[in-house]
């Protein structure tokens, strides 16, 4: 005689079902996914994201729809990067005095390379890849 299973096995193995169907839509199957591994799915499609005069020199735009900040820290030198802070995933707030700054905890970071310039964030925040084209700043 068999025992019938045990209500956690059943639970348990009805939630990795569930977790396997939800997650095999995000597979390698999926033609316009970003072949960067560094970018975020959100920066994907190469939209116009600005002109490169809507960038100020030193300073930077965010674009929350896109979730991602353009910075210029030089003339004509352009960076990309992730608006999400590192530290809990808040959408970063403003671009002041050389900062890409978090309105949540107060993390900053520097417009030249997303590294930490002040915590409580330990992480930077992630490059993502743009394309300028004539004066048109393209997500790649």
């Amino acid at each position: 005689m068999t025992n019938p299973p045990a209500r956690r096995t059943v639970l348990g193995t009805g939630a990795a079902a569930v977790l396997l169907v939800g997650c095999s839509k995000y597979g390698d199957n999926n033609s316009s996914s970003n072949s960067s591994s560094n970018a975020s799915p959100a920066a994907a499609g190469g939209d116009v994201l600005a002109k490169t005069s809507d960038i100020p020199v030193g300073g930077g735009k965010i674009f929350k729809d896109k979730k991602v900040v353009v910075t210029q820290p030089k003339k004509g030198e352009f960076k990309c990067f992730s608006a999400i802070c590192t530290h809990q995933g808040c959408t970063v707030g403003k671009v002041a005095d050389g900062t890409i700054d978090c309105p949540c905890h107060g993390s900053k970071f520097r417009i030249t390379d997303a590294s930490v310039a002040h915590g409580p964030a330990t992480r930077p925040l992630p490059a993502e890849k743009i394309t300028v084209d004539g004066n048109s700043i393209r997500l790649a």
